[in-house]
């Protein structure tokens, strides 16, 4: 179990609608989500990963001292939700290692998890998982292998792999299904909010049944806010993908963390506890 920290005026969908020096200025709903979220886990005995956003930890450093004491763990999102492929090779190395640094001075611990903004390492900056390594990341979970307007490596493995011969660092792609040869997402997000249940969970059970493997599911602390500023001057298709079904996303994830059982990601993938 995953959770992207970051707020609604961080996502890509709305990337071009929101200025990034806009950012200090919008009303800020993370803290309240986070902790929602950080409630209902506790409800459920559910720990979990959260990838945070630098921008999220230098503002609100208590936050993720909760996270990290509420048992969960702390995982790299990056500094400012800038998309790898947006980044150089240089301002990638030093956007990671800026975001370890901070996360690990925040909890005092060390953060071995990164997950690119927008699942935005694919065939073209495949390098972005070398540097990780060499950052001293000891996983990643960037690639998405499906195909999708914005992000996507379909020819990527379904299932944790690692990218660097030789290395033991792994990367952990998040979850699809197959179905007549073709991989189809069932790992959280819109897909989740978007589609019915019953499909979800049969696509995972499909997972955990027939390819004996565990699913990495994520979602965001905005997605279960239905009560968030709504942004109308993005396009149909973005207010679409980011409105739809805000008000059921939280009673939709409770069912969830009932009907299977979850954990963090170091412990299922680097402990050998799945």
């Amino acid at each position: 179990m995953t959770v992207d920290v970051e707020d609604y005026f961080h996502v890509g969908a709305f990337e071009k609608d929101i200025s990034r020096d806009d950012w200090d200025n919008m009303p800020c709903r993370v803290e309240k989500n986070t902790q929602q979220i950080l409630d209902l886990f506790d409800r459920h005995n559910v720990k979990a990963t959260f990838f945070i956003l630098g921008w999220v930890c230098t503002r609100y450093p208590e936050l993720i001292k909760e996270i990290n004491n509420r048992g969960h763990e702390v995982a790299s999102h990056s500094i400012g939700h800038h998309r790898v492929g947006d980044l150089s090779r240089s301002e990638f190395i030093e956007d990671i290692n800026n975001s370890k640094k901070l996360l690990e001075d925040t909890i005092g611990e060390a953060v071995i998890g990164y997950r690119a903004p927008s699942f935005s390492i694919g065939e073209k900056n495949i390098w972005a998982l070398e540097c990780l390594k060499e950052a001293g990341y000891l996983y990643s979970s960037s690639i998405y292998p499906i195909r999708h307007d914005h992000y996507g490596m379909p020819s990527a493995p379904r299932f944790s792999f690692e990218p660097i011969e030789g290395s033991e660092f792994l990367e952990m792609p998040v979850t699809t299904f197959e179905l007549f040869g073709k991989k189809f997402p069932c790992g959280g997000g819109g897909y989740f909010r978007l589609l019915p249940y019953s499909l979800s969970k049969m696509a995972m059970d499909r997972v955990n049944k027939k390819d004996q493997q565990a699913c990495i599911f994520y979602f965001h602390p905005w997605e279960i806010d239905p009560g968030q500023p709504r942004q109308t001057q993005a396009s149909l298709k973005s207010r679409f993908r980011h409105y739809t079904n805000l008000d059921v996303m939280e009673a939709k994830i409770e069912k969830i963390l009932m009907d299977f059982s979850w954990g963090r990601m170091d412990d299922i993938f680097l402990k050998g506890n799945n």
